[in-house]
């Protein structure tokens, strides 16, 4: 006759003092700012050699939309537009399209389902990709600018205010392209949108909007970069109106932050599918 354990038995009574089971800790979450880092050290480690040359075409393709205006912008506001216009269209070209382009290409080849497994926010990995793509608008975005100011004759006493344009029109444009990228059914029509959306900050960045129809200007309002090239070419006045720049700047922080969120939702929505 063997002898059975009552803790064993159904509806036994364990044990006085027998150890009960430990239960596994978890660990930590991870915080939003550590891993905003680890994926942004990522994605520019990765994309450092495969965007250079993308960059250059960037570079090349604003400097010689400043060439061709010239030979019909002399100077005044509408070379002040075409100017900012061009530095601007840098940042749009990588932040906007290359980055639909990115996460169009992500999303269809299971891309996210590796995102999905490490211990990540969804914004750090929005934020993160879309930093890094930024990131590389930095030289050609300067490199512009110098060479509009000297084609045209404007000064580069304020060329500082970059340091401002460059990551707010860059956040704007950044969200705006993961976004598309994201809320495309196919990496063929996320291509075709960041397309699109470079070629609406080509026509209603450079071109000056004093010659451009009422509807056109209302469409230019609702393009997130306009406000970034806006508060750019105002610091080529002879006395700029810093209260404008700062409101600009200001407008394009907020649509920076809305556009930002709405990629941040279409992560999510994307990876749960």
């Amino acid at each position: 006759m063997s002898v059975v354990p009552a803790d064993v038995l159904p509806g036994g009574v364990p044990a006085v003092g027998a150890a009960e089971p430990e239960t596994a800790e978890l660990g930590p979450r991870a915080r939003l700012w550590p891993s905003l880092a680890a994926v942004y050290r990522a994605q520019l480690s990765r994309a450092r050699v495969a965007r250079i040359p993308l960059l250059f075409v960037a570079t090349f393709q604003s400097v010689g939309i400043m060439i061709l205006m010239r030979g019909v912008v002399d100077g005044g506001g509408e070379a002040r537009a075409v100017v900012a216009g061009s530095a601007v269209l840098v940042v749009a070209f990588v932040a906007l399209n290359l980055l639909a382009q990115y996460f169009g290409q992500l999303r269809a080849g299971g891309g996210l389902d590796h995102y999905a497994t490490l211990p990540v926010p969804p914004a750090a990995v929005v934020l993160g990709a879309a930093g890094a793509y930024a990131s590389f608008t930095v030289p050609g975005t300067v490199v512009t600018a110098v060479f509009g100011c000297a084609l045209f004759g404007l000064p580069l006493a304020h060329l500082w205010v970059l340091i401002a344009v460059i990551p707010l029109a860059g956040a704007a444009l950044a969200g705006l392209g993961a976004a598309l990228g994201l809320l495309a059914p196919r990496p063929e029509l996320a291509t075709l949108l960041g397309q699109l959306g470079m070629s609406a900050a080509l026509l209603l960045g450079v071109l000056p909007p004093e010659r451009m129809p009422e509807a056109v200007r209302l469409a230019r309002d609702l393009l997130p970069s306009t406000y970034g090239v806006e508060a750019f070419a105002r610091t080529f006045a002879p006395h700029p109106d810093w209260a404008l720049v700062l409101g600009d700047l200001a407008v394009c922080g907020v649509v920076g932050v809305l556009s930002l969120a709405v990629a941040t939702w279409a992560y999510r929505r994307a990876a749960v599918r």
